[in-house]
């Protein structure tokens, strides 16, 4: 296809603004320059497959609604078909905030509890763990920030603990000089 036919045609041929579909693409610290068959081409593929996730997950979601396509059915979908498991982390299953707090607080719960077994039981309790957290949710964010408070902790005590030293240094230090 010649950039010449598609000048007029391809707003009719594609129901995607191309113009975001340039952004998009430019965004790429890898492209440098887009034709004008490749944004054409690019736009409707992005058409086709969203159609063929549509119709995947319309008939093979376990919506309530029988007649609506829903964001469940999309994250089920994204979740439990090899095709579109590269789609799991963006569109994720939702729950509730409550639920994914009682989570959190089971675990740290078992994680207690896991301190007082022998080690080899907290190897399999911490399996046990680990097969609850690839589980998609949308809390996202508050997980980022668990993740931002832990990480800062572990450099506070990194911090803390190279300042001990640096005192323990500056005592030897002072010994030795006098």
């Amino acid at each position: 296809m010649a950039a010449s036919r598609l000048s007029g045609t391809e707003n009719r041929l594609v129901s995607l603004p191309l113009s975001r579909i340039r952004v998009i693409m430019k965004s790429s610290p890898e492209v440098s320059s887009i034709n004008q068959d490749a944004l054409f081409l690019t736009a409707k593929a992005t058409e086709l497959f969203v159609q063929y996730l549509a119709t995947y997950s319309y008939k093979h979601g376990r919506g309530k609604e029988k007649n609506a396509l829903t964001y469940t059915d999309l994250s089920h979908t994204a979740e439990e078909c090899e095709t579109f498991q590269f789609l799991a982390d963006i569109l994720p299953k939702k729950i509730l905030a409550s639920k994914y707090l009682k989570m959190l607080e089971k675990e740290k719960r078992d994680g207690e509890v896991r301190e007082d077994n022998e080690e080899g039981e907290e190897e399999e309790d911490e399996d046990k763990a680990v097969d609850i957290l690839p589980k998609k949710i949308l809390a996202s964010k508050y997980l980022k920030m668990l993740e931002k408070e832990k990480r800062d902790g572990e450099v506070r005590e990194d911090n803390e603990e190279g300042e001990e030293e640096e005192d323990e240094d500056k005592a030897v230090g002072d010994s030795v000089g006098s």
